[in-house]
């Protein structure tokens, strides 16, 4: 690392500059996306004291609601979902419950006859089913609206166990008219489930604890979640209404509501308990539905964001709310010339380490670590320790989601279209699911394949650098090798498990049958 040997003896021709100037390039670009992680922790210590714990004014006399439950082949949690939701704390003459179902499996027929039986007992439930999917989850939630008698819509996901009081607790914000959406903060029923629910939870609270609240303190833009909140009918109508054009649909309404002038609300003391995927296809699913559909909305919007008159603090965080997804293809592009650049700087002596390399890395890479850990500690200021450990698995998730997500950023940016995927949710807790029940298998595909590739690529440039002496490389390296791998070989794990329930489930059949 240290040794000049070399010094003076080779100098960098225009073919080492090819390699040099992309890489260090990719990684300014990433700094830009660290330093701002740094400034969201600044924003939250300095915004967390605008929020406020309360209404600042509450309604006379309580209006309607209309409570909209978007489903698609959920059969596993909407028994669950309906069960909670008729619990809800509010006045039964004004509230009406829409059940969503845009199912093509046995959740239809099973959902009909669960609506049925509570709108027999009195609750203010209705079932509505379409028999195409037209605009995904926007175009059922848009349908719903043509018979929404509400003057407010709370918008559920399937997984989501909406605590009873959760009304009451948000709908007195509306009493100012100026007010748009309420966003109440995620929790997760099976944060400890595994390794993956551990990360995803720290990830998610990141978004949660720090990302919102240093935003909203600011009176900078942030975006409805698409679940756990309440719209206001009347901005939903003025912003254009929902849109299905992009894979984040919440976030598209959020951003054209605020340009129109309405402001959202932020209450990171309500909270709403949901379920996280426990499986690395199911993880993956989704951050490449949330990758493309805010790469789409970037595309979409930011146009029309730097046209508008908002103050250039607004516009500067909204860029970099909306593209942060790009440091995905720029890691492919870094991953592929990792090798190379390590043999041209292997001549270039420690200056370059001391002086290039440590600052671009403590603005890059080390903010991830001071992000969530920040996070972690104003949630759990008495455990947040523990989340510590976690952090190589968090970095390595990252590295999981790079090939996928640099795919579905490259589709987003070129145009190409793709349908809505599902999340897959089981109604699990901490409990172990029995996949022998699970009839929404997954399909492996070509990706596995790829990231093995991608590791043995990562494990190669170990080899050299333990050759090179370049130890420092090592931990970073051991990373893409940690994320790729275990991307790779935890879904043809889970595939052999689902496979092996579904055998045994076959045979149990064919035994009772005879």
């Amino acid at each position: 690392m240290f040794d000049d040997t070399f010094a003076g003896v080779h100098k960098l021709a225009p073919f080492d500059y090819a390699l040099l100037i992309p890489y260090f390039a990719i990684l300014i670009v990433l700094s830009f996306f660290g330093m701002h992680r740094y400034e969201m922790i600044r924003g939250y210590f300095k915004g967390r004291k605008n929020l406020p714990s309360q209404p600042p004014s509450r309604f006379e006399e309580l209006p309607p609601i209309t409570v909209q439950l978007p489903l698609f082949n959920e059969r596993f949690v909407v028994e669950r979902l309906i069960e909670q939701i008729v619990k809800l704390d509010y006045p039964k003459h004004l509230l009406q419950i829409q059940v969503l179902d845009d199912s093509t499996d046995e959740t239809h027929p099973f959902t009909e006859r669960l609506v049925a039986e509570y709108r027999a007992a009195g609750h203010p439930i209705e079932y509505h089913h379409r028999t195409n999917r037209h605009g995904f989850k926007a175009g059922a939630l848009q349908e719903g609206l043509k018979s929404a008698t509400g003057e407010i819509v709370a918008v559920f996901d399937a997984d989501f166990i909406v605590p009873e009081d959760f009304l009451k607790k948000t709908v007195h914000y509306f009493a100012d008219p100026k007010v748009g959406v309420v966003q109440t903060r995620w929790t997760y029923l099976n944060t400890h489930y595994n390794t993956l629910t551990e990360v995803q939870t720290i990830l998610l609270d990141g978004h949660f604890v720090l990302e919102h609240v240093a935003r909203a303190g600011a009176g900078l833009f942030f975006n409805f979640n698409g679940t756990a909140g309440l719209l206001r009918v009347k901005m939903i109508e003025d912003a254009g209404g929902w849109q299905h054009d992009t894979l984040t649909e919440d976030s598209d309404l959020s951003y054209r509501a605020q340009l129109k002038g309405w402001r959202f609300m932020y209450c990171p003391d309500v909270e709403c308990p949901s379920e996280l995927p426990f499986d690395m296809h199911g993880f993956q699913v989704q951050q490449t539905r949330w990758s493309k559909g805010l790469t789409q909305c970037a595309k979409k919007l930011l146009p029309m964001i730097l046209k508008s008159d908002q103050p250039w603090r607004v516009k500067l965080e909204a860029i970099c709310h909306l593209t942060p997804n790009i440091a995905y293809p720029l890691m492919l592009i870094m991953s592929a010339l990792m090798l190379p650049v390590m043999i041209v700087r292997f001549y270039m002596g420690w200056m370059q380490m001391v002086f290039v390399d440590i600052p671009l890395m403590a603005a890059s890479f080390w903010s991830i670590s001071a992000f969530y850990l920040v996070a972690q500690k104003q949630l759990h200021p008495t455990t947040w320790k523990r989340s510590i450990w976690h952090m190589p698995a968090l970095m390595a998730a990252g590295v999981a989601l790079t090939l996928s997500n640099a795919k579905a950023v490259m589709e987003a940016l070129i145009g190409y279209q793709t349908a809505f995927a599902r999340t897959p949710k089981y109604a699990v807790g901490d409990k172990k699911v029995k996949l022998g029940n699970d009839r929404y298998k997954s399909r492996l595909g070509w990706l596995p394949y790829v990231e093995i590739a991608a590791g043995s690529w990562f494990v190669l440039m170990m080899v050299y650098a333990i050759e090179s002496y370049n130890f420092l490389a090592l931990p970073f390296l051991s990373l893409f090798v940690g994320g790729y791998y275990w991307a790779a070989f935890s879904k043809f794990w889970f595939d052999y498990q689902q496979r092996m329930a579904w055998q045994k489930q076959r045979q149990l059949a064919l035994e009772s049958a005879r």
